[in-house]
This record gives structure tokens, sequence and C-alpha cells, in this order.
């Protein structure tokens, strides 16, 4: 703080000691966001630069899949304005605050390795529209991270919205090593759009675990013969461009549709079709890439200079320090 900085009128109204807490108060949500993410191996970002390619029909279907093979899971949903995820595994609880203010708060529980946090289920009214700007929307992502009790996880799967915007940006700087799996369909026009994903993950520095084309094709319900509708190959076309992993192509098939508004998911089921075969195959690319081994260490986010906050003069330990 500078010298000048008590004699101003500014402090004398108070200003700067708000300015104090504000940061005092940003530093102690770091170190949250650092101890619950030191718990979580791998960090998947289920995104898109185009609405309506599946993004959150792989990012349900990737957590379940996993969570099937028998390893912890989170599901995170951060598209704020459109959250699906609650809807599609049919989940009708709510939230609710822990008797503690100081505890952390539970997310959903799908079942014994699938824990889910949206939105949504924080909504008494879950039709009603989120008009939010950029600040309350980072926030939210943040809280998401610090305030919810993750606990030990293989893998924390997150949906995104479609496009480069708050959200994606907001999920890359607040969690460290994360990485994208990008969606696509198999046309040019949503190849065009992906290929702005790809590049925003460049230049956040963001490694792409690789690309899943979806929809590549038309299962039958008659015959169960796939029908190529919007082409295929686009995907592999583009990961061979961008020199990524093409970690699969998934048919669409009624059944997926059906099942999702039934909330019940298909692609991770045990059914026998083209579509649950291929989206095995994606699981079992992801878990090859990301194995569920221990997690780096990450950097604490509290600048140094906020650390005097808690008395530990800029050396945290967020293991030990309740700061």
């Amino acid at each position: 703080m500078s010298s000048s900085c008590g004699s101003s009128s500014s402090c004398s109204s108070g200003s700067c000691g708000s300015q104090e807490s504000q940061q005092a108060a940003m530093a102690q949500q770091d170190n949250a966001i650092t101890r619950s993410l030191g718990k979580i191996k791998n960090k998947i970002l289920v995104m898109s630069g185009k609405g309506g390619v599946g993004k959150s029909t792989v990012s349900v279907n990737l957590a379940l899949g996993l969570a099937r093979k028998g390893h912890k899971v989170g599901l995170m949903d951060v598209d704020l304005h459109g959250p699906d995820v609650i809807r599609m595994l049919n989940m009708t609880g709510s939230l609710t605050p822990p008797e503690n203010p100081n505890d952390l708060v539970a997310p959903l529980q799908y079942n014994d390795n699938l824990k889910v946090v949206s939105l949504e289920y924080m909504m008494k009214d879950r039709d009603e529209a989120i008009i939010w700007r950029g600040p309350l929307k980072i926030q939210a992502i943040r809280q998401f991270v610090a305030d919810f009790d993750w606990g030990e996880l293989d893998y924390l799967v997150i949906d995104a919205p479609p496009g480069t915007g708050d959200e994606p940006l907001s999920v890359a700087q607040t969690i460290p090593l994360i990485k994208a799996l990008v969606v696509t369909t198999p046309q040019k026009v949503a190849l065009a759009d992906v290929r702005k994903s790809l590049n925003f993950c460049k230049t956040v520095e963001m490694e792409v675990v690789g690309v899943v084309e979806n929809m590549s094709g038309f299962v039958c319900p008659e015959c169960n013969a796939t029908v190529d509708i919007f082409k295929t190959g686009g995907g592999e076309e583009v990961a061979r461009e961008f020199d990524l992993a093409f970690l699969g192509a998934v048919p669409m098939d009624p059944k997926v549709v059906i099942a999702g508004d039934d909330g019940v998911p298909y692609l991770s089921s045990d059914a026998k079709s083209p579509a649950t075969e291929a989206f095995a195959n994606v699981v079992d690319a992801v878990e090859l890439r990301l194995p569920p081994v221990a997690a780096p260490a990450t950097l604490n986010m509290a600048s140094s200079d906020s650390g005097s906050s808690c008395g530990c003069g800029g050396s945290c330990n967020p293991d030990t320090c309740d700061c």
C-alpha cells in the first residue's frame, strides 16, 4: 500500500479497507480452489466453437462411462445460461446448504462414483432465465470449484457452452493443467468453428486431449445400419490438421435423443449398437491418454502480497493454512 493512501479522500471514506477486504477474500478463495484441485487427478473441459454438436451428451456420457469403469468422477456444468446436465441425468435433488457456513457444500450424488454440480439444481424455478454478465459468471465458476466438496477424484469433466467466451476462458484461468476435449460434427460449417476453439486452446496454452466427431452418420432404427447424413471424416481431418489425437466418431442414434429426454443416458449404457460401441472406444481413448495417476502440484493462485492477509507472509501452505 502506498504512503499516500492514508491521507487520501478515498481512504477516509473507507474504500481502502474495503479493497483490502476484497483482496483477502479473493486470496482465501484462491487457496480453497488450490486445495480442491489438488485432490483431482485429471480435469477435462468438453468444448466446441459451435452449438448443437452434442457437447452435453458427450460430457454426461463420458463422465458416466468413466464412473462405470470404477473411477471417481465429478461432472460440472458451466453452461450457465442453458444447463442441461441435471435433466439428462434425471436428477431431482436440490442444493442443501451445510449446517456450518464454513463447511463445503455437498454436490449432488448420482451414484457411488459420480458427483454433479450445476447451477440448475440451485434454482427454485428451473425454467427461470439466467441473465448474467461476465463477472457473475466468472465468480460462479470459481465457487463451483472452491465451495463444493469434490473430494478425491480421478476425473473432473466440465461441460462448457459453445464458443470461446467467459465460461471456457474462466475455466482455463481458474483450473491450471486442465485439458480440452473438442467436439465437432462432420460438416464444414461446424469444422470452421471448431478451428476457432482449437486456436483458443493454443492461445490460453490449454492442452487438447483430442477431437470427437459426433453425429457421424445416422443409425437406422430398423436395420441398425449407419447412413452418412452429415458426411463423415471431418473430425479426423481437423485433428490431423492440428496434429491432435482423433478419439473417435460417434454416429447419431434416435435412442440417444429418447434416452436424453428420459434422463437415462444411452451412449454409456450396456445397449449394443454402433453408437454405444463407438462411444465406449472414445471413453477408452480418454482413459488411455489421461490415466488416473496422482495429480501434479498446482500453483497457489493467490498473489504473494495477498498472503499477508492471513499472517503467513505470502508463504501459505493450502494444506495446513485455514486462510
